[in-house]
């Protein structure tokens, strides 16, 4: 098995150095990412916005090691992960990243309990029941293990999600547009609750969102337009946040 390399730059949760990302070849090819260096201190909010097109959401898929950079790096702390093999890299990701995705994709003939245990059972783990529960609980799904998605609402099988990207305590959570699918007030929740994960627990979350309102949620927003970090705000408003994005065309 290669070896991974390691940093002693430990003091950001994940980053990226020069990152590159193409598909396709030739005429044909597309830039999705043209050169992006960021850094996401622990514990805290990042919030990724830009128009279309702009690299955002491929960027969270190569910070979270679900896309591997055509040129440049990725780093979990002190370990730099795109270039190990994929199992390895599979391995790390189901212990040291959380994924909550725009659709909750979850399980509709399993209990909230199973969905939650699903990805420690297909890592061939036995599930740690108190982790499981102690994971509903902060989500405040306590006592509803026992129920099967299609008995709670949209903003419920999104906590679900959140449970289930919380149990293996990872050190990052990447969310790509985990409001989309709700409605704003349920949308609320759900950014409160990621906000007090940052706060409380001092978990460390990157959401992608097109949302202002969305992204006052986070500590910092970066703005990405051509694949390229154009802009970064500092705990804006929603208001801030829509005036820069306007002017970018988002």
């Amino acid at each position: 098995m290669a070896e991974m390399a390691t940093d002693s730059r430990t003091e950001t949760a994940a980053r990226a150095e020069d990152l590159h990302r193409e598909y396709g070849r030739g005429t044909a090819a597309v830039r999705a990412l043209r050169g992006v260096s960021v850094s996401l201190a622990p514990g805290t909010f990042t919030a990724v916005m830009g128009p279309s097109g702009s690299g955002k959401t491929t960027l969270l898929h190569c910070l979270a090691g679900m896309d591997r950079p055509t040129r440049g790096s990725v780093w979990w702390g002190g370990t730099e992960v795109s270039r190990l093999p994929e199992r390895r890299l599979a391995e790390l990701r189901r212990s040291r990243v959380g994924f909550v995705f725009q659709a909750f994709n979850l399980m509709p003939a399993m209990t909230v309990a199973q969905n939650v245990e699903l990805p420690g059972r297909l890592a061939g783990k036995r599930p740690d029941r108190g982790r499981v529960l102690d994971a509903l609980g902060r989500v405040g799904l306590a006592g509803r293990e026992r129920h099967r998605p299609g008995q709670l609402s949209g903003g419920q099988q999104q906590r679900v999600a959140i449970a289930r990207a919380l149990v293996s305590r990872p050190e990052v959570l990447f969310a790509d547009e985990p409001t989309g699918a709700l409605d704003r007030a349920t949308g609320h929740e759900i950014l409160a609750l990621l906000r007090a994960g940052v706060d409380q627990e001092g978990q460390t979350c990157v959401m992608v969102t097109h949302d202002p309102v969305a992204a006052g949620y986070a500590d910092r927003v970066l703005l990405l337009a051509d694949g390229l970090v154009v802009d970064e705000l500092g705990r804006p408003t929603a208001a801030q946040v829509g005036e820069r994005l306007s002017r970018l065309g988002g």
